[in-house]
């Protein structure tokens, strides 16, 4: 897939971009610029599905929303986005609904994960491409299993069985539990580190010199503490 932006702050954004469309699992770990570039993905994403050529869907995870921070949440929100760009998927739904008594019964997540994976196996020589954002905003807690297991679990069960025309971009903080869950289903050369990344540790600089010196009441500080409140901030950030 080869974005048709040229201008140079889509440069940067174009490597996943490429990515993506060379392998049906590339992951990403890293958070300060992981909105804009998972964004970049998805409008890069919809110029090639508004013509036909391409389904797509995406997931922004979110701890502050408890409706966006599992794997039901996850299943629900994939389908009926494929619903909407495939008669065949708006079959597929329509059935699930139908035998759960036209909506008054709840789908288990074992009944969702075969409807998504009943598209993912009917798209025929169409592309799928998912996007999921922010897996680290999924719960941990303590439980059997956790929602973040749950959503790590669905992921690996896609990815294991191999779909031919499943794409999947997956960004989140480098956590344990994440990353051995995901690294495991990808080369490494497909897993991209924003922590690693000289040009994220600058942007990070000049997010928080922004700040500082645009914030009304930052300004008045002495110039020295407002270089001090930018080297800390930069160095704790650690990428984030």
């Amino acid at each position: 897939m080869h974005s048709h932006r040229t201008n140079d702050s889509a440069c940067s954004q174009q490597v996943l971009v490429k990515a993506l469309s060379r392998t049906s699992n590339p992951i990403q770990f890293g958070r300060i610029t992981y909105i804009s570039t998972s964004s970049a993905i998805i409008e890069d994403i919809k110029h090639i599905s508004n013509t036909g050529s391409a389904y797509m869907a995406f997931f922004f995870f979110d701890f502050k929303d408890n409706a966006k921070q599992d794997a039901r949440a996850l299943l629900s929100s994939l389908i009926v986005q494929l619903s909407r760009r495939s008669q065949s998927f708006y079959n597929m739904l329509f059935n699930l609904y139908s035998v759960h008594e036209k909506g008054s019964q709840q789908p288990s997540i074992d009944a969702l994960t075969k409807c998504l994976e009943d598209m993912v196996k009917a798209s025929g020589a169409i592309p799928i491409y998912i996007v999921l954002d922010g897996v680290d905003e999924c719960p941990n807690t303590k439980g059997i299993p956790s929602s973040r297991r749950q959503v790590l679990d669905l992921v690996e069960k896609l990815v294991n069985q191999r779909p031919p025309r499943l794409h999947l971009c997956i960004t989140s903080r480098p956590e344990v539990d994440i990353r051995t869950s995901l690294e495991a289903l990808t080369p490494t050369s497909n897993c991209i580190c924003l922590h690693d990344q000289i040009g994220q540790k600058k942007d990070i600089v000049e997010f928080v010199r922004g700040v500082v010196f645009s914030d009304e009441n930052m300004r008045r500080w002495r110039d020295e503490d407002k270089q001090l409140v930018i080297e800390m901030l930069s160095e704790r950030a650690n990428g984030m």
